[in-house]
């Protein structure tokens, strides 16, 4: 009886990891400046970018420890690592990992840090399941085969709920569209000459080519983005930056060897104009 029942166990974990659900096959990169190097650097108060050329990572550190926003691709673990200790602090100190959006080119490494610094992850409610499978059940980079290592969740947030570490406070905003738990963070940094109120936004640009009516794996897509496109409009702030640092300009903003110069990321226009252009591609698409 025994020696069945070991049987069965083992053929259990065989199909556990030969199962296809199992495998993890990360998408090709749009861009190769999602994998280009990027000196990390210094943004407003204890506010920092340490990602790649074009995928955004931020590190908000403070006495007890540090938030990580993003991870860029899988291979992006060790250049994150880098600009950590670059910037003189312990990559170990990470408490918390956060993401702005459950797709591969922003929590491909998120697995393999949260392992590595044992940092607690917390994600948007409505990526959960997203992020649980690997991507799996994403409506537009979905299949057998996940996207990205699959990462169980330690907390679930909901819109508006406040995320603390230290002397920080996070406001999460539920952003949905991109995908649907998409979110953005509001919180206040300090330097020694002033507060800024800063926002880490997740722009609701649109990856499907034809309408959003016809993705039926997200049927709510339309509705979503017309209420992130309103909500996105009556943000108060005073520095924004998003998921990718094309979307808000980074590199006409800050030369690698830059000095400290927060004033460059006060850019309401560029937001204004930036939303503008994403209302009118909904539009075209709805």
């Amino acid at each position: 009886m025994m020696k069945k029942l070991y049987v069965a166990i083992a053929l259990l974990f065989l199909l556990n990891i030969s199962s296809p659900a199992q495998q993890v096959k990360e998408p090709k990169a749009f861009s190769e400046e999602w994998s280009k190097p990027y000196p990390p650097f210094r943004i407003v108060g204890n506010l920092y970018y340490v990602g790649t050329y074009d995928l955004a990572c931020y590190l908000i550190t403070t006495q007890q420890g540090h938030i990580l926003i993003n991870t860029g691709l899988a291979n992006s673990e060790s250049q994150i690592e880098s600009n950590v200790k670059k910037l003189g602090f312990r990559f170990s100190d990470i408490k918390i990992l956060l993401t702005t959006q459950a797709h591969f080119d922003h929590v491909g490494a998120m697995a393999s840090i949260k392992k590595k610094t044992q940092a607690k992850m917390m994600v948007d409610e409505k990526d959960a399941s997203t992020l649980k499978d690997g991507g799996r059940s994403d409506y537009f980079f979905g299949g057998d085969a996940s996207a990205f290592e699959p990462i169980e969740p330690d907390r679930l947030l909901k819109d508006r709920e406040i995320i603390s570490l230290g002397d920080m406070q996070l406001t999460l905003l539920h952003h949905p569209g991109h995908t649907k738990g998409s979110c953005s963070f509001l919180f206040i940094v300090k330097d020694d000459q002033k507060s800024y109120q800063v926002l880490i936004v997740n722009m609701p640009s649109i990856i499907v080519d034809g309408k959003l009516s016809e993705v039926t794996k997200y049927p709510e897509m339309s509705s979503d983005y017309a209420y992130t496109l309103k909500a996105m409009k009556g943000i108060s702030f005073d520095v924004w930056l998003a998921s990718h640092t094309s979307q808000f300009n980074m590199h006409l903003k800050h030369k690698s060897g830059d000095g400290y110069n927060p004033k460059v990321f006060i850019d309401r226009k560029g937001y204004d104009q930036a939303l503008a252009e994403l209302q009118k591609d909904y539009h075209s698409k709805k």
